[in-house]
C-alpha cells in the first residue's frame, strides 16, 4: 500500500499564493506519474496538474502560467506552487499517484483550497 498526505491548504485572498505539497510513503514505493485534481461541490474532479517521473509537465487550462508543479522524487514529495489566485479556484485539492511497487493508483484525503476576499 502507498500512504498518500496532502498539506498546506488553507484560505487566501483573491492574488495570494498558496503551496500545496503531497508526500506518498510505502514500503519500497515506485512512483511514475503524480498529478494534483481538485473538486468543488457537484462537480466533477478536474485535473490541475500532472509531472511524469521524469519531470515532463501537463497543466489544466485554467491554470496555466499561475501555477507550477514540482517534484523531488528521492523524498517521494510533489509540491504546487499557487500564485495569483483566484476564488474559482476554491476546492479541494487532492494529490493523486500512479505507483508501479506496489502497482496501483492510489488517492489522498484531500485539502481545502479557499479564495475570497
Amino acid at each position: 500500500q502507498v500512504q498518500v498526505v496532502e498539506s498546506g491548504g488553507g484560505f487566501v485572498q483573491p492574488g495570494g499564493s498558496l503551496r500545496l505539497e503531497c508526500t506518498a510513503s510505502g514500503n519500497m514505493v515506485i512512483l511514475n506519474a503524480m498529478a494534483w485534481y481538485r473538486q468543488t461541490p457537484g462537480k466533477a474532479r478536474e485535473l490541475v496538474a500532472r509531472i511524469s517521473s521524469d519531470d515532463r509537465t501537463v497543466y489544466g487550462d485554467s491554470v496555466k502560467g499561475r501555477f507550477t508543479i514540482s517534484r523531488d522524487n528521492g523524498k517521494n514529495l510533489m509540491s504546487l506552487q499557487m500564485n495569483s489566485l483566484k476564488p474559482e479556484d476554491t476546492a479541494v485539492y487532492y494529490c493523486h499517484v500512479e505507483s508501479s511497487n506496489p502497482r496501483g493508483l492510489y488517492w489522498g484525503r484531500g485539502t481545502q483550497v479557499t479564495v475570497s476576499g
